[in-house]
């Protein structure tokens, strides 16, 4: 398993239609979040979580196709923060509803982190769920949230986002 596969990597050139900004004005909250590329070419989440209306999360979500990613065991991404807690998600297609989820705290440099897909838990609407961890079959959508239960901005650097 020493092969990786590029889900998405950040370029001034990027284009960014099969990303996708959810913010909590699904349930009435006021929380603002954007993906934009940088100067230098990577892509940057960041906005600002309000608590107000009963808010408090941003997502950025990549759909794609449905591929087989047995033959991988985690994510990996390169990514730069601003110390601040945030959710790896994904799912195994477009019509389950529960994500599996792993949390990590960014740097304010730039770092790699691996995700191992045996981490990453089964949640549906912040509540977790008997089920097994996320087995590595298929995967048809990747997010980033930050919903931290407490108002603020944020500002998260992306360069890729890779299988291994």
């Amino acid at each position: 398993m020493s092969e990786t596969l590029t889900l998405f990597e950040f370029s001034k050139k990027s284009k960014l239609d099969h990303w996708k900004i959810v913010n909590d004005e699904v349930m009435g909250g006021l929380s603002m979040g954007l993906l934009q590329i940088n100067q230098k070419g990577q892509g940057v989440f960041s906005g600002h979580v309000s608590l107000d209306n009963n808010g408090g999360f941003s997502l950025v979500r990549y759909d794609f196709e449905r591929i087989n990613v047995e033959n991988f065991s985690s994510f990996v991404l390169r990514l730069k923060g601003d110390g601040k807690k945030y959710q790896m998600r994904c799912k195994s297609s477009d019509h389950q509803r529960h994500s599996y989820i792993y949390s990590f705290t960014s740097k304010k440099d730039w770092e790699i982190i691996d995700i191992p897909f045996s981490k990453m838990a089964p949640f549906f609407r912040g509540d977790s769920l008997q089920l097994p961890n996320f087995h590595g079959d298929f995967l048809a959508e990747i997010a980033i949230l930050i919903g931290n239960n407490v108002e603020e901005d944020f500002c998260l650097e992306l360069d890729y986002i890779k299988l291994k």
